[in-house]
């Protein structure tokens, strides 16, 4: 049974959960474990010199503020929580803020943020009184809500999904380079080996998708979403013309300028585009690495009839993306994914892809795997290296964002490990007239 220590209004060693149940008023250290889900094994203190659960627990949560309480008591859950901990206000202890994972490991076990019952938020709305209920601005880094970005449009309107790309990579360059390392590749790696650097993987990352499109030099490859140009500038390494678009004026100009400086500019192109907006067609194949998120599940049909009229008959498409691990739960993402990290953003089953890809007609899926541990993996490096480059990080982006991005990857990485979203990359191809693909029987790539 958790016990809870009040510093402030009792000289006893602790106090039970019944004698807790019985009393009119809660501490704030209990308030904190209630709105976190209840019996916690790490520790929590508050400011009011309170605290609750074991002693000897290596992580803990620590309240620091009162701005910090009304945070989380007008969103409990997740959102609260991040409101909290971006804004400073909540501290993770027993790591680092620029990769709290262990931390939110341990937590992941017993916080469930589920909204506390109708009684217990009567007693802390009587244990904090009706002032810490009142409505305060949330951290400058938090979007809309979306009943509230119905004035950037319908949700997956053009000018919509334009200002969700912006609120997420708009953020800056130069702290992108921090985290992602040399490649700026924002999407989950391939590890060749589990000691592989980041670099390396990213690198294998581009080869097989290259390999499983069958490019080949002089061949036509449009990448769709293509960040920073990784893609683009790997296939024009191997003298192939590619052509990426991205809503991102930042990553627009970022890879163009990446493409000049490679000498790649007689291949390669990015244009700062909605993806719909490319007219030419006849391409060898199509790429879409981490775009699919964005789309939206009720715009596949159209999203895979684009990619279908873009390729020509024969050539393959491959679609790369993170994924739910069934295709029975909701789309939409959670409240702290959708006010801080992608707005309007979408996740299905893999099988709801692939369906969509069936459907569209003249398509076949002749490839599918599940790259889960990989994206894990990913995340990890990426939180080493906003680590590594912590003080450089917050100077250019503020200590708010910064501790935003470690959450966010960090809380990522435990939702790959524990299988509660996935990475998944499915190939097809467009077939001829005659129903034929003109593809090897066997895979042809190196996996």
């Amino acid at each position: 049974m958790t016990t809870f220590k009040d510093n402030s209004n009792s000289s006893s060693s602790g106090t039970s959960r019944s004698t807790r149940s019985s009393s009119p008023k809660m501490s704030l250290a209990e308030i904190v474990e209630a709105v976190a889900g209840g019996d916690l094994s790490v520790r929590v203190t508050a400011y009011d010199g309170s605290a609750a659960g074991p002693e000897d627990a290596e992580f803990g949560l620590d309240l620091v503020t009162p701005r910090g309480t009304t945070y989380l008591v007008t969103a409990p859950g997740d959102l609260g929580l991040a409101r909290a901990y971006i804004s400073g206000d909540l501290n993770l202890r027993g790591s680092h803020p620029g990769d709290p994972y262990d931390s939110l490991k341990a937590l992941s076990a017993n916080v469930s943020f589920a909204r506390p019952s109708a009684m217990t938020m009567a007693t802390i709305t009587r244990s904090l009184g009706l002032e810490a209920f009142k409505p305060i601005a949330p951290p400058a880094q938090e979007a809309q809500p979306r009943w509230r970005r119905i004035a950037e449009g319908l949700r997956h309107s053009r000018t919509r999904d334009a200002e969700a790309i912006h609120h997420h990579y708009d953020v800056s360059n130069t702290f992108y380079e921090w985290v992602l390392g040399p490649s700026m590749t924002y999407t989950c790696a391939c590890y060749p080996e589990r000691d592989a650097s980041l670099e390396t993987a990213q690198d294998n990352k581009y080869r097989l998708v290259f390999e499983k499109l069958q490019l080949k030099p002089g061949d036509r490859l449009l990448d769709i979403g293509c960040g920073w140009g990784g893609m683009v500038r790997y296939a024009a390494r191997q003298g192939v013309y590619a052509i990426g678009a991205t809503l991102s004026a930042e990553q627009a100009a970022w890879a163009q300028k990446a493409i000049v400086d490679e000498g790649l500019s007689e291949f390669a192109e990015v244009r700062f585009s909605d993806y719909r907006d490319v007219t030419e067609s006849g391409f060898d194949a199509v790429s879409s690495i981490g775009l699919t998120e964005h789309i939206g599940v009720a715009n596949y049909p159209s999203y895979f009839g684009f990619m279908r009229d873009k390729v020509k008959p024969g050539g393959l498409f491959l679609n790369h993306c993170i994924t739910r691990p069934d295709n029975k739960g909701k789309h939409k993402a959670g409240a702290f994914i959708d006010r801080y990290v992608f707005p309007d953003g979408e996740l299905t089953g893999s099988g709801t892809i692939i369906s969509a890809v069936q459907d569209v007609g003249g398509l076949e899926v002749v490839h599918e795997e599940n790259l889960r541990e990989h994206y894990a993996m990913t995340l990890r490096d990426w939180n080493r290296n906003l680590v590594e480059n912590w003080d450089a990080a917050v100077e250019e982006v503020g200590e708010s964002t910064a501790r935003l991005w470690g959450l966010y990857l960090a809380g990522c990485r435990v939702g790959f490990e524990r299988n509660i979203i996935q990475l998944h990359q499915v190939l097809g191809v467009k077939l001829t007239d005659d129903g034929s693909n003109g593809l090897p029987l066997r895979p042809w790539w190196n996996a």
